[in-house]
């Protein structure tokens, strides 16, 4: 159950994500309790997953799903740090910031598949 609660919130911090994206593909600004709603939800979906994945509900896939977002948190934070310096988004970052939290996604959306086979 942890796992599908992880997926929800990763979903929910997606939106958030995809639109700061867009906006900053658009050369506009990027509001910070956006972005500080969008890290809040993935640093959630995380230690939900964290546990999830762990325990003894977690696979092999959950663990992959955990490693490949943990990257992406990452590459969040980093981005983060722009933000606060108030320097523009590097626009190669927030691609494959993105690229990795898809694929962990897609991973977790597998690992809850197999969960429920």
């Amino acid at each position: 159950m942890m796992l599908i609660y992880a997926a929800v919130l990763f979903a929910l911090g997606a939106l958030g994500g995809l639109v700061l994206a867009l906006r900053a593909f658009k050369g506009q600004a990027l509001p910070l309790p956006l972005a500080l709603g969008h890290g809040v939800l993935g640093a959630a979906g995380l230690v939900l997953l964290i546990v999830g994945a762990l325990t003894g509900s977690g696979s092999q896939t959950a663990r992959i799903a955990l490693a490949v977002l943990v990257i992406a948190a990452l590459g969040g934070f980093y981005l983060l740090s722009f933000h606060l310096r108030k320097q523009q988004h590097p626009k190669a970052v927030i691609g494959l910031h993105a690229l990795l939290a898809v694929a962990g996604f897609a991973t977790l959306l597998v690992a809850i598949l197999q969960l429920q086979a």
